[in-house]
């Protein structure tokens, strides 16, 4: 196969790769360790295969590579388009980097339906990267809403005590905001004649699609509210606590890690890819409510007595960042959210990992049952403290470039958005290390905790990646942001235009 040939059929490859190992897997017999070690090597190649696209992306081009464009459906008109910039290219990798790592974390933590738990996990795979790889929107919302069905199985099926509840409760609030969405899509075919979201855009920006100026608030609104609940962002956040809380820890990964980036991600592409004018008009309200997700998720997520529960809403806080970024319209603003994207998925999935190693060992996650753990657990505790300074932004760890250019950003757009966001900070270290001092410091009070085993091969092999992925991505963000800056340079350029439309009026 030649390079152009291979360079424009890596996306399909790399997309449907952990499908056809699931599909693979049902004709499997039922060995356990069989089914572990296959799943373990499909997701492994995965990241092989994936690891084409940062090699080869030319770094300096804004437009869409790896492209390949299809006709899938004549009628209405589909075609399977998909390609990658600066702004989805991560995304994919961090969505192959955390799936082994998942497979690794569960090794030992899934004991029943182990073949349906891992089938499940690689179509979920499958599922997310699509998303990000999708141009054509018919594409991208069958993706979209394909997520919904192994993460929701993975939560009622493989998850704690109120797991049933947790899972329609995460499918109905996530599908039901979708449907909007379709509606903002399907407005937009009649239209344009085309779901392909490059044409979409060029028509849109050159005044072609009749009764366009009318319906954009209600298209803007459409789209915003699929993703404001995906994100969480305030106040549809109310799903998410319970679904992590009840999820297996390899869904807790996944959900954190990736799946709440496809809220913000719809934004930044669509919100701001297709409505502009939109965008800037709505900014003020949506930025407000980014600020109270912040500060609102940091102060909540200080007076949780439940572990896992507090890294959920730590998600809220740190997403808020995300929004607040992205609608901040500069340049360090969009650099800095999709870096505390990457962060964030790299850093609580981390969490999320530790979280469930001390759940396998004492079944629960309430913070009074312990106390003490360095003295047994030094490994584990260490590595606790390393993805614990991640998350609360060190210098020279991942969590400090991301959200220094959120502030940045925040500041330029207004002051006082920058002053509040950087509470936010504080709060986050407040809640981070006090959490981490009950867990591991002070006398052990209770005796279970004494005899409690220290970091096995496979937890290690799953948490540590992720503490190194976390120091490299904070001593070299560079490797990330040269390929982030152009596409978020492009995706600005409509707005100058539309801000001296909007002053001029």
């Amino acid at each position: 196969m030649s390079t152009d040939n291979f360079s424009s059929s890596i996306l399909t490859m790399v997309t449907f790769a952990p499908l056809f190992g699931g599909l693979l897997l049902t004709i499997f017999p039922r060995r356990d360790r069989d089914v572990r070690i296959f799943a373990l090597v499909v997701s492994l190649l995965t990241v092989l295969a994936s690891l084409h696209l940062p090699v080869h992306f030319q770094r300096a081009q804004t437009a869409f590579q790896y492209e390949i464009d299809r006709p899938w459906v004549s009628t209405p008109n589909i075609h399977y388009h998909m390609g990658v910039d600066g702004i989805s290219l991560w995304l994919v990798l961090l969505t192959t980097f955390l799936t082994p790592l998942c497979v690794l974390i569960s090794w030992k933590s899934v004991h029943e339906r182990v073949k349906e738990f891992f089938i499940l996990l690689l179509i979920l795979e499958t599922a997310l990267i699509g998303v990000f790889t999708s141009l054509d929107l018919f594409l991208f919302y069958f993706f979209w809403e394909a997520t919904l069905i192994p993460m929701a199985l993975l939560i009622g099926v493989f998850g704690h005590e109120r797991k049933v509840y947790a899972a329609v409760k995460f499918f109905m609030y996530t599908m039901i905001a979708s449907v909007f969405m379709l509606a903002a899509i399907l407005w937009l075919y009649a239209q344009v004649g085309s779901f392909d979201f490059i044409v979409i855009r060029e028509k849109i920006m050159s005044g072609a699609v009749p009764g366009f100026a009318s319906a954009a608030p209600w298209l803007f609104l459409g789209f915003f509210l699929a993703f404001a609940v995906k994100v969480p962002l305030f106040p549809f956040h109310t799903w998410l606590p319970d679904a992590h809380v009840e999820a297996p820890t390899a869904g807790s990964v996944l959900l954190a890690g990736v799946l709440l980036k496809m809220g913000t991600y719809g934004m930044l592409r669509f919100n701001l890819g297709l409505f502009p004018e939109q965008s800037l008009r709505n900014a003020p309200w949506i930025m407000t409510l980014a600020l109270i997700g912040i500060i609102y998720g940091a102060l909540v997520a200080m007076v949780q007595p439940n572990l896992k529960k507090l890294i959920a809403y730590s998600s809220v806080s740190h997403l808020g960042f995300v929004v607040l970024g992205i609608f901040s319209f500069t340049q360090a603003g969009l650099n800095g959210a999709l870096f505390v994207m990457l962060a964030h998925g790299i850093s609580t999935g981390g969490l999320f990992m530790l979280a469930g190693i001390l759940q396998e060992r004492r079944h629960t996650y309430e913070i009074r049952e312990f106390g003490g753990l360095a003295a047994p657990m030094p490994i584990y505790a260490a590595s606790f403290l390393f993805i614990v300074l991640a998350s609360v932004g060190l210098p020279l760890l991942n969590g400090f470039v991301g959200e220094f250019l959120v502030l940045s950003g925040a500041f330029q757009a207004r002051a006082v958005y920058g002053i509040l966001a950087a509470t936010g900070v504080i709060w986050s270290a407040c809640y981070l290390l006090w959490m981490y001092q009950r867990v591991f410091f002070g006398k052990i009070t209770v005796p279970a905790n004494n005899s409690l085993s220290d970091l096995s091969g496979f937890e290690k092999a799953a948490v540590w990646p992720c503490a190194v992925a976390a120091l490299v991505m904070g001593v070299a963000p560079l490797l990330w942001l040269n390929a982030i800056d152009p596409a978020v340079q492009s995706a600005l350029t409509p707005f100058a235009q539309v801000i001296s439309k909007v002053v001029g009026r």
